[in-house]
């Protein structure tokens, strides 16, 4: 079975995600710093760190980019049914 450790960032509106985003990816900011402060996720208290987890343990959303797409870099906005997401994978096998 896959897989992966990642961490994330949950906020309701997805223009403040994309704003997130270019804060982190620019240095502005570190996504640890940007999920203590804005994450509506209880996981932001811990710089949205998830663990590592299964394929199938997450929304099919947050599945698809943490089990395909590149280790290392900020992903998203991903929408889910609970809002909007700014994922980064740190680690998958």
């Amino acid at each position: 079975m896959a897989m992966a450790s990642a961490r994330h960032i949950l906020v309701n509106d997805e223009a403040f995600c994309t704003e997130l985003k270019e804060k982190i990816n620019s240095g502005e900011i570190t996504f640890e710093q940007a999920a203590q402060e804005n994450s509506t996720c209880p996981s932001g208290a811990s710089g949205g760190a998830l663990g590592q987890f299964g394929e199938g343990q997450m929304v099919p959303e947050f599945d698809k980019v943490v089990f395909n797409d590149e280790i290392g870099v900020v992903h998203g906005p991903v929408q889910t049914q609970f809002g909007y997401h700014l994922l980064e994978i740190t680690e998958r096998s």
